[in-house]
């Protein structure tokens, strides 16, 4: 018996010098039956006042997020395991924190016991690198087209040239034409390297999903893209039918796919053309839409376009090469977030690109 006090003792000494909120929670006395030191610190609030009053604490979490934690506080007591929660909560001083919960039920002693994280500073982190991993994929964008295309071009003039002089004996000429093509050549096998890299990068790392404003988070991709519009000689849209919606996400992973459906439709759009970004909040999923009205995808390439090794991949309409994830890729990113992705499209006509995400 005495080990037993020793051990609860130890335990105790350690929670209290924990940087985490470590909590039990009675269901049956609906009040928490412990909270160590560290809940004062990050929910700056007494553990004594809210110890026997728990809805107090309903009270400092975000508006938009209390249905969220309702949710999971149900799905807790009927068993379903939740790994964490992240929502926000008020201060006193109306100042925003973030909060990850981690709990567990043991139903045998009818508590709910746990710990929870202040991630407010990650989640700083996280969107000031959002913030310029969008910039830097704008910038990508900008450069397969802007100067891909042209080189492109010049790969294809260059041979052309060379078979018009195919008759000429001056090897001056045939020189210059050989070293005009290779240049070409590899100048646009350095962009493809470059750029297949950058997109490839983020696919070799462990999926890290966080809760997101899917709105708030396109609504930044696409203002970059906006301001690209003279060029790319594309015009772009953006449209949502709901203000906030609130998704579990790895946001660098899934944009890279959303960037990438995009990058194709630039390739694919001649100047002047449209891309237009939709969401679409359903009662339990959300659809997002990715449409162009440029060349389409022809017929024949339709069941094959999201194989490993389709022959779908062509250049781009100013003979920009084919760089980025790989529609096998992207549709394995899509799966990592039990979510579906598919597309229809018509010849001249253009491309609608379909990603349907459950709301969890």
């Amino acid at each position: 018996m005495a080990s037993n006090h020793a051990s609860l003792d130890f335990f105790q000494s350690l929670a209290e010098s924990s940087d985490q909120i470590v909590f039990s929670y009675d269901l049956v006395a609906h009040q928490f039956s412990y909270l160590n030191a560290a809940f004062e610190n990050i929910w700056g609030k007494t553990r004594k006042s809210v110890a026997e009053n728990p809805t107090l604490l309903l009270k400092t979490i975000h508006s938009e997020d209390q249905e969220y934690v309702q949710k999971i506080y149900h799905e807790i007591l009927e068993g379903i395991i939740i790994k964490d929660a992240e929502f926000r909560i008020l201060l006193r001083n109306k100042a925003e924190k973030y909060v990850c919960v981690t709990p567990r039920l043991l139903p045998e002693q009818s508590l709910i016991v746990g710990y929870v994280s202040d991630v407010t500073a990650q989640k700083e982190y996280h969107d000031y690198l959002k913030k310029f991993s969008d910039k830097k994929n704008s910038v990508l964008n900008i450069l397969s087209h802007d100067l891909a295309g042209p080189l492109g071009m010049i790969h294809n003039l260059s041979a052309m040239l060379e078979a018009d002089t195919k008759s000429d004996k001056d090897q001056e000429i045939h020189k210059v034409i050989g070293i005009i093509e290779r240049s070409s050549r590899q100048g646009m096998q350095l962009i493809q390297d470059f750029v297949k890299q950058e997109f490839l990068e983020s696919t070799n790392v462990e999926v890290m999903k966080s809760r997101v404003d899917l709105v708030q988070v396109m609504k930044s991709s696409m203002e970059e893209y906006q301001l690209t519009q003279r060029e790319t000689g594309k015009i772009f849209h953006y449209h949502s039918n709901s203000e906030k919606i609130y998704l579990n996400l790895d946001t660098n992973k899934f944009m890279q796919v959303i960037n990438n459906l995009i990058s194709n439709a630039i390739k694919f759009t001649p100047d002047g053309g449209e891309i237009t970004v939709t969401l679409e909040e359903k009662e339990n999923t959300v659809l997002i839409k990715v449409a162009d009205n440029g060349i389409g995808i022809p017929e024949k390439h339709h069941n094959t376009l999201f194989e490993k090794f389709t022959r779908a991949r062509r250049p781009g309409i100013k003979g920009e090469p084919s760089v980025g994830l790989g529609m096998s890729i992207i549709k394995t990113i899509v799966e990592w977030h039990q979510a579906h992705i598919w597309f229809e499209s018509q010849e001249n006509k253009g491309t609608t690109f379909f990603i349907e995400l459950p709301k969890t």
